[in-house]
């Protein structure tokens, strides 16, 4: 096997094999450097508030390829002015490379209106100072949307939700000023279900139930009674209940006073009129504060004296009457008759002294 790797024809073409690799590695980098420049590079031109055009020439004379982009407009710059530019100024790059630039437009970018219709006032406000619509002129309207914005109007026309306005344009806003109020309710029998919705519509009030007569949807039903009725004063925005038939409202009279008695009350104007009396006004009472009632005195009971009675002794006989215990003593007779007429001098009849009695 090593005599057969030594032989010269191996040898030779091993060589030839080698020769061939080293020249296509020589070829493809002397091809590199001639597609790539190599070796050979330029200054990139500085073409900063140079114009647009004239940044273009220089760059097409210098042998480099651009590229031309628009950033947000500022008032600050003239139009179409270079703001930026890549590579910098000064760099060296290969022949044939590309530079951005970054152009000031002309004015701002259009922009996008909004979605705000019956929105209320104050967000569809908001949301078009964002998106950078300036607000102008308010003009109110009927409607039963309160402060609520109707259309949008650019230079008297109106304008739809996307459509496209330069920054910073004025517009102005229609609001709805709320619903009108006492409106009479239009008449609306004898027409059909269609023609009564455009009628309705464009009084400011809104169709409520459509009853059929015969069960369907059909628009071409004459409507042979309507509630409220046509005449009565409603705020707009109230809903107007139909019904009706295929046939005409003449013939239909049954049902017509049938409906009267349900929604047409009667008023009785034989009661005497109500009175109404204005209710006093409440006048809060006053409260004294309670006085407090007077200690009663607590009386002491007062010892009373014992009596003592004095006994009386009879004048005839001069004894002494015996002593009991409470009981007085009797007097006789004798003792209470005068003395004898003879003596001139009538004497008293001298008592005897009491005695003081213990009682126990």
């Amino acid at each position: 096997m090593l005599k057969s790797l030594f032989n010269w024809k191996v040898l030779l073409n091993l060589v030839v094999a080698i020769g061939v690799f080293v020249g296509l590695v020589w070829l493809t980098f002397r091809w590199l450097e001639y597609h790539t420049n190599h070796g050979q590079e330029i200054p990139v031109p500085n073409v900063i508030n140079k114009s647009v055009y004239d940044a273009v020439k220089i760059l097409e004379d210098t042998g480099l390829e651009y590229e031309v982009d628009s950033a947000e407009y500022n008032p600050k710059y003239k139009p179409f002015q270079v703001l930026k530019m890549h590579p910098i100024s000064s760099s060296r790059v290969k022949p044939g490379s590309l530079v951005r630039i970054v152009v000031n437009p002309r004015t701002w970018a259009p922009i996008t209106v909004p979605d705000v219709i019956n929105r209320y006032s104050g967000l569809a406000f908001q949301r078009l100072d964002q998106v950078g619509l300036k607000i102008g002129d308010t003009i109110y309207e009927p409607s039963i949307q309160k402060d609520a914005l109707l259309r949008v109007l650019y230079k008297g026309n109106a304008v739809n939700p996307g459509a496209r306005l330069p920054r910073f344009s004025v517009i102005d806003v229609v609001l709805g000023s709320g619903p009108m109020r006492n409106i009479s309710i239009p008449s609306v029998v004898g027409l059909s279900v269609k023609e009564a919705r455009v009628v309705i519509a464009k009084s400011m009030f809104e169709v409520g139930l459509v009853e059929h007569e015969d069960g369907s949807k059909d628009e071409s039903d004459i409507i042979y009674y309507q509630d409220p009725a046509s005449g009565d004063v409603r705020d707009q925005g109230m809903q107007i209940d139909l019904w009706a038939s295929k046939r005409t409202p003449a013939e239909l009279r049954a049902k017509v006073e049938q409906l009267n008695s349900i929604y047409r009350m009667k008023v009785d104007t034989s009661l005497p009129p109500v009175h109404y009396e204005e209710v006093p006004t409440y006048t809060e009472p006053s409260y004294a504060p309670p006085v407090a009632p007077p200690v009663p005195k607590k009386e002491v009971p007062k010892s009373e004296p014992v009596k003592t009675e004095q006994p009386k002794t009879s004048a005839a006989t001069g004894a002494k009457p015996a002593v009991s215990g409470i009981e007085k003593p009797k007097i006789t007779a004798a003792s209470t008759k005068p003395a004898a007429s003879g003596n001139t001098a009538q004497q008293p009849v001298q008592k005897p002294k009491a005695k003081k009695v213990v009682v126990e």
